[in-house]
């Protein structure tokens, strides 16, 4: 029996119960096997995807932002193995409004990884149009998301993105100290969920040392296509991909 039957034999139940089960490639090493990628969140994901396409890795499915670039150099790095990466991003959504379509839109699909960028608008909406969620809604509500994802699909790989502001354009003093402390509570919803958390805000506080914050979010919020490099090349250095 060939080396690479006798791997298969000996490890074929324990790589057909696993869920990230990997195969092996011609040179012998192995490969990660196919994965679902879904990215969840609100405008800065959502980034003019269109809401009526439902098929995985097309342009309009994925929008033009960070998710797009993360797909797109996966999937020409890797176009055997058989990825697929939804966008599910809506504008304007809050934790809460994300709790109310979780189940369609999060846990049908299934995704071996749950990506999630979420804070924004919680904190936004109560300058914009009045919105009364605290700080302690917010992280209970991002908890409770979480916790329904770990029970309904428990080998799922969680990654927690902090929500961050630039202080320019719709960013003033009227956004912290308490904007700061929804970031902090979205890493304590993280660890408690075992998720890998990715620091943005000390990302972009770097990058702004040498260039104007608007160069990376026009308004202080929503990224350039160079903000989202910036969020993609975190991504997929958590991720591994």
């Amino acid at each position: 029996m060939s080396d690479r039957r006798g791997f298969l034999a000996a490890t074929g139940g324990a790589l057909g119960a696993a869920l990230l089960a990997p195969h092996l490639a011609d040179d012998g090493a192995k490969r990660p096997g196919p994965l679902t990628i879904l990215f969840q969140g609100d405008s800065i994901t959502d980034n003019g995807r269109n809401r009526t396409a439902a098929e995985p890795n097309s342009t309009a499915q994925l929008g033009g932002g960070y998710p797009y670039l993360v797909a797109s150099a996966v999937l020409s790095a890797e176009p055997t193995r058989g990825l697929r990466f939804f966008n599910r991003g809506i504008s304007g959504h809050k934790v809460p409004d994300l709790a109310a379509r979780w189940d369609a839109d999060t846990v049908a699909l299934k995704p071996d990884i749950l990506s999630i960028l979420v804070g924004v608008n919680d904190f936004w909406h109560k300058l914009l149009n009045g919105y009364t969620g605290t700080v302690e809604d917010y992280e209970k509500g991002y908890g409770d998301l979480l916790r329904t994802a770990r029970a309904a699909l428990p080998a799922t790989r969680l990654i927690v993105l902090e929500p961050f502001t630039l202080r320019t354009g719709s960013v003033d003093a009227r956004w912290f100290p308490e904007f700061d402390l929804r970031r902090a509570a979205a890493a304590r919803v993280a660890r408690a969920a075992g998720a890998h958390f990715i620091p943005l805000q000390s990302r972009f506080d770097r990058l702004t040392r040498d260039t104007p914050p608007a160069y990376w979010a026009a308004d202080g919020v929503h990224p350039t296509p160079a903000g989202h490099a910036v969020i993609a090349r975190a991504w997929r250095d958590a991720a591994g991909l």
